[in-house]
């Protein structure tokens, strides 16, 4: 579905763009504590949206095709990256505590779409 590897690729690049930016511009504006949290947020961001692009790729006719459980992986992993990375980049930015306490919701949407890409390949494969 292009939708997830254009998601995939935007994310992609977003992730590179604020990990520069952290690097570059933030490193003498944060403490060493909110600059790693910035990493890790750039991480997961990262990490994930080459997880929205193997979605994509996968649901390619030629490969598993279209499945409601690829579907359902790559808009929990694109919800994970906005709940997760977004909750991390404003705590770093404002200092906000409360907002860890929304982190992990990402945190589960990120399982759960691994869960129900794991779900898709058993599928696929009986």
């Amino acid at each position: 579905m292009p939708f997830f590897i254009i998601a995939g690729a935007v994310n992609a690049a977003i992730a590179v763009a604020f990990g520069a930016f952290g690097a570059h511009a933030l490193k003498e504006k944060l403490s060493e504590h909110y600059l790693a949290i910035w990493e890790t947020a750039v991480q997961y961001q990262m990490f994930h949206a080459i997880g929205l692009l193997a979605v994509g790729i996968l649901m390619s006719s030629s490969l598993m095709g279209p499945s409601t459980q690829l579907t359902w992986a790559g808009y929990l992993l694109l919800a994970g990256i906005i709940i997760f990375s977004g909750s991390l980049y404003v705590l770093s930015l404002s200092g906000i505590g409360i907002l860890g306490a929304i982190t992990p919701i990402g945190g589960v949407a990120f399982i759960v779409g691994w869960i129900m890409l794991i779900i898709a390949a058993i599928k696929f494969g009986k």
